[in-house]
């Protein structure tokens, strides 16, 4: 019965009297349990460990445990335990954040429409949860034209809008304020960012003006305007050409403090400099590292602040915005892609991004369309109204790992920041080519790690679905190719073969030699599955069987057969299976795990170079 009282919640305290328990003076939850040292948890975890054969009986004490650490892209090892112990307490003072109040900014990017398209989009952004614009302006978004009647009924002094001018920025920034003039908005209520960034611009296209091009402009803002921002430092370049995390704090430091000298040298106090300035940084579905990454980049800029002479007041705040990098989507099983962005969007709000940007779950295709700029903008909305994401300041604070990880990753991203000062700075770096060897450098890593499968792309390098019905958008023009930086899809590789699969009318099919009965064959029948479907390979099994004869018998003439089974019975029959198969027609034979058998051509296994296999196989079928 709804709103009764069961006779405990009856119990008056009074009634207690002198029963009455004495409340604590502090409730400790695991004070019933004794304390384990960190010896004790380690052989807890290395008795696990050894039951599954990853390490030996005579193992070292914390054996166990090393096998569940893993390096970052920078090399950092992360362990699967932190304590107090591992985070130094040096009692600096934590940086300000730029955020106030209870949500960060909901960014959305609009690209690659036409102005009326553009300014139908952004209303109906701005409508349904979104608080700010970013706008292409000029190649690969609206003429600088066009920005008036783009921007109608946008409420210049309510909606920031930031720019997104690329070589036509410093004509899209006096545009704007241009414009903000004609409709009377005073200059101490206008917001926005200009989005002047030559160092950016030179890092994508491997030229662009001198970094002093930004001074006029950014000094007629921080006299005029203060609630708008000239200049973006924008760091997304290093990670879309696949760089990591400390590489994207140490870029993002060298071009802030680039600019801070060219704007200083232009006539501007460091407080007015570092007030223009705007910082952004990719944020990705490794949420912990991207977490990390915008807590060290504020603690590193408050460092270079600091030098410069510049306290923890206002103006030595760093303000963010967090991008969900574009190259994360994927074009195969898209819908996926609502997933990364959640991540990735959480990680940035957690961060304590001051603008968040999700872009379309679609964005690899082609044209965004109004249901997914809907979904977009309503991940935030859910993240920020719902899940109150943004209710505490630097929420993961405290945590041990993070907090072990922010001062990891601050320290390499330091470092590099040195390595680019060393190379003569953020545009010397970019122009002899440091910048690119380095990330290339890393770039090779990811790249290893997508085509082995260790690093997993749900959807494409993983549980790929052959026959799931395409999402048709609107192509957009082809990017101009660039010339500094290169854009790095991890998804490219597999779905090149995907679409070489569609295109090809009839798919190119393997013949499965599955021996043995249902329980022997299905685990590796399903891993080799997988993998050739990944490259858009379908597969026909020849189902239980007792002998080679059998195989032969569901065999249908397929160039390549992989023989999936136990390792005791490849053993009994496998080199006799593909000797029959051979006979029979098949060019190529693969197995289904690791050894040494007479006529196999090749192994499937956890860890192989999926990608050169499936190569090899498509080789077969020319």
């Amino acid at each position: 019965m709804g709103g009764s009282e069961s006779p405990t919640d009856q119990v008056d305290e009074a009634e207690l009297g002198e029963n009455a328990p004495e409340p604590p003076e502090h409730l400790v939850l695991a004070a019933a349990f004794p304390e384990p040292t960190r010896d004790q948890w380690a052989a807890a975890v290395d008795a696990v460990v050894r039951k599954s054969g990853r390490i030996g009986e005579d193992a070292p004490l914390g054996a166990g445990v090393e096998k569940l650490a893993w390096d970052t892209a920078d090399g950092l090892h992360v362990q699967p335990l932190y304590t107090a112990d591992d985070v130094a307490n040096d009692g600096a003072e934590a940086p300000r954040f730029a955020r106030e109040g209870e949500r960060w900014d909901v960014r959305q990017h609009h690209a690659g429409e036409s102005g009326s398209a553009a300014r139908a989009a952004i209303l109906a952004d701005l409508e349904n949860g979104v608080t700010s614009i970013w706008l292409a302006v000029g190649a690969g978004g609206v003429p600088v034209a066009e920005l008036p009647a783009v921007l109608d009924e946008v409420y210049l002094d309510l909606a920031p809008v930031v720019l997104d001018g690329g070589s036509s920025a410093l004509e899209a920034g006096e545009a704007f304020l241009a414009l903000a003039a004609d409709r009377e908005v005073p200059a101490d209520t206008l917001l926005g960012t200009l989005g002047l960034d030559p160092i950016g611009l030179r890092a994508r296209a491997g030229t662009g003006p001198d970094v002093s091009s930004v001074v006029p402009l950014a000094a007629r803002v921080a006299a005029e305007y203060p609630l708008v921002k000239a200049v973006v430092v924008d760091a997304t370049p290093v990670q879309e050409a696949g760089g990591s995390e400390a590489q994207e704090l140490g870029f993002a430091l060298a071009s802030g403090v680039a600019y801070l000298r060219a704007l200083t040298d232009g006539g501007l106090t460091v407080e007015q400099a570092a007030r223009v300035l705007e910082f952004r940084f990719a944020a990705t579905a490794e949420q912990f590292p991207t977490i990390a990454k915008l807590r060290a980049a504020r603690r590193l800029w408050a460092r270079v602040l600091e030098a410069s002479g510049i306290g923890s007041g206002t103006s030595g705040v760093q303000t963010q915005h967090a991008v969900v990098s574009p190259t994360l989507f994927t074009k195969r099983d898209p819908w996926v892609n609502m997933l990364r962005g959640t991540v990735a969007g959480f990680a940035a709000g957690i961060g304590g991004a001051d603008a968040v940007t999700v872009p379309p779950f679609d964005i690899a295709l082609g044209a965004a369309e109004p249901f997914s700029r809907r979904i977009a903008r309503n991940t935030q909305s859910l993240l920020i109204e719902e899940s109150h994401l943004a209710r505490v300041l630097d929420p993961a604070g405290g945590s041990w790992y993070v907090e072990h990880l922010t001062a990891d990753l601050a320290q390499a991203g330091w470092a590099f920041f040195q390595e680019i000062e060393a190379a003569g700075g953020a545009v010397a770096a970019l122009d002899s080519g440091f910048v690119a060897s380095a990330v290339e450098a890393v770039r090779t890593t990811r790249e290893k790690g997508i085509a082995t499968r260790r690093t997993p792309l749900t959807g494409v390098s993983e549980f790929p679905n052959l026959d799931e019905k395409p999402v048709v958008r609107t192509p957009l023009p082809a990017p101009v190719k660039r010339g500094g930086l290169p854009l790095y899809r991890p998804a490219e590789a597999y779905e090149e073969y995907r679409d070489r699969s569609d295109a090809a009318g009839e798919r190119p099919t393997a013949f499965l030699a599955t021996l043995g009965p249902l329980a022997a064959y299905t685990a590796r029948a399903g891993f080799a599955r997988n993998l050739l479907q990944a490259g858009g390979i379908a597969d026909v099994e020849a189902g239980p069987t007792e002998s080679a004869e059998d195989v032969v018998a569901a065999y249908g003439g397929q160039p390549v057969v992989v023989l999936c089974s136990t390792d005791r019975l490849y053993a009994e029959r496998a080199a006799d299976t593909a000797a029959a198969l051979r006979k029979a027609g098949a060019t190529r034979i693969l197995l289904a795990g690791r050894g040494d058998v007479d006529g196999v051509d090749g192994y499937l296994y956890a860890g192989c170079d999926a990608l050169a296999v499936i190569d090899d196989v498509w080789k077969a079928f020319a």
